[in-house]
């Protein structure tokens, strides 16, 4: 189903929603995604009030909105992660709550990334369909698409498959919530093909803001940047990006920046310090640390070039729909799900060999030498990324989860 399919008009108004998502100031994965979600559906006038299951951390409390309603979100801290009581303390909140329905903003290592811990919390969408919650999930990615052992999460061959194995009795778990969104064409299909699912429904990833067009041509002053942007260490590493710098630098580019934006993955813990302190004779490096929301967007306008120096991936990137809402043109890793994937989003790139730093050097270059070719990509992906608002998908969402509750 897509967002054009209809859905009864008797729908029931969703009035309390409940949020189970990662949030800033924590930096735990979807964080970003779940700020802009709750964000939307508070702006919602059908929506009286949203009930933020955030996550615990140690940054602080979860991040105050100051946008159109704001007052609407009611924060509870009520999960942390790698706790291995998460599903109760959720299933508590949600009932004390009293909410109409849960949205749950998922991927397979949203709870943890220990095995324990990160595995019972994926119960959570069972469980709560269980107690009669009217249940949705949001899924970013499939864990037979993840690469157990480069994505950090196995050792070695044997336990990558019993990760699988693993991975497979867990969908099905997440298959138990009233319906389960995804944003992938083919993954909608590979669900119901490999498992049956009569749930699962293709929802856009949705714009996170309604962003004028910015200029597709490069910035004028300065060094031109090259930007990467993420949670780093495991599969998504800048080692060969480093790399690929050099090359450049070697071969002239003598008025370029490389920016390396974003924190440690939660399982790579001291990553990017080991990285810092080997190119500290490269000029021009600069390591941001963590960014705050409303830093992004001059962080993708002042760049160049973004570059994704992944060498597998879990699903679409969250980070290429922000780089694209900026007009950005990409540098992407030529791997074929991630290729299939991006392109069915309508996402355009300049392909290079995972792991290859002369081959990343090159498409970086393609780039450089072309500002028609950049700016051509950059609109390509704004066109992509801004086609369908965050605000249309919500809307979506709550016709779905009206229906839910109409028919209980």
């Amino acid at each position: 189903m897509s967002t054009n399919e209809s859905v009864d008009s008797s729908w029931t108004e969703v009035r309390r929603v409940g949020v189970i998502t990662a949030f800033p100031p924590g930096r735990n994965s979807l964080n970003e995604f779940g700020f802009h979600l709750v964000t939307h559906l508070a702006a919602n006038p059908d929506v009286s009030s949203v009930v933020l299951l955030a996550d615990e951390t140690d940054a602080g409390a979860p991040t105050e909105l100051d946008t159109a309603g704001a007052e609407k979100v009611e924060p509870i801290v009520s999960w942390r992660f790698n706790d291995l009581t998460n599903p109760i303390r959720i299933l508590r909140a949600v009932k004390t709550a009293e909410v109409d329905a849960v949205l749950i903003n998922l991927q397979f290592a949203t709870f943890g990334d220990q095995r324990l811990p990160g595995g019972t919390g994926l119960l959570i969408p069972a469980m709560l369909r269980a107690a009669g919650v009217p249940t949705a999930v949001i899924l970013h990615n499939l864990a037979d698409n993840v690469d157990m052992q480069d994505a950090g999460f196995a050792g070695s061959k044997a336990m990558a498959l019993l990760m699988s194995t693993a991975g497979r009795v867990l969908t099905r778990a997440i298959l138990r919530a009233d319906y389960v969104a995804l944003t992938i064409p083919r993954y909608v299909e590979f669900l119901r093909d490999s498992y049956g699912a009569d749930n699962v429904i293709l929802a856009p990833h949705g714009s996170f803001e309604e962003i004028p067009a910015p200029s597709f041509e490069p910035p004028e002053d300065g060094p031109r940047k090259i930007l990467a942007f993420g949670k780093w260490g495991t599969y998504k590493t800048v080692d060969v990006l480093v790399e690929a710098f050099r090359h450049l630098v070697e071969r002239g580019y003598d008025d370029l920046e490389l920016v390396i934006a974003g924190t440690d993955s939660p399982n790579s813990k001291g990553y990017l310090a080991g990285v810092e302190a080997d190119c500290a004779d490269l000029e021009n490096v600069v390591f941001t640390g963590y960014v705050d929301e409303e830093d992004v967007p001059g962080l993708f306008l002042d760049s160049t070039v973004t570059a994704f120096p992944y060498t597998s991936t879990t699903g679409s990137s969250g980070v290429l729909h922000q780089a694209g809402s900026y007009g950005r043109s990409a540098v992407l890793p030529a791997i074929g799900d991630f290729v299939e994937v991006i392109e069915e989003e309508g996402f355009v790139g300049q392909y290079f060999e995972p792991g290859d730093a002369i081959s990343l050097a090159d498409a970086l270059a393609k780039l450089l030498d072309d500002p028609g070719l950049m700016a051509e990509h950059g609109e390509r992906n704004y066109l992509a990324a801004t086609g369908i608002p965050m605000a249309e998908v919500i809307d979506w969402h709550l016709m779905h989860l009206g229906a839910l509750i109409r028919d209980r």
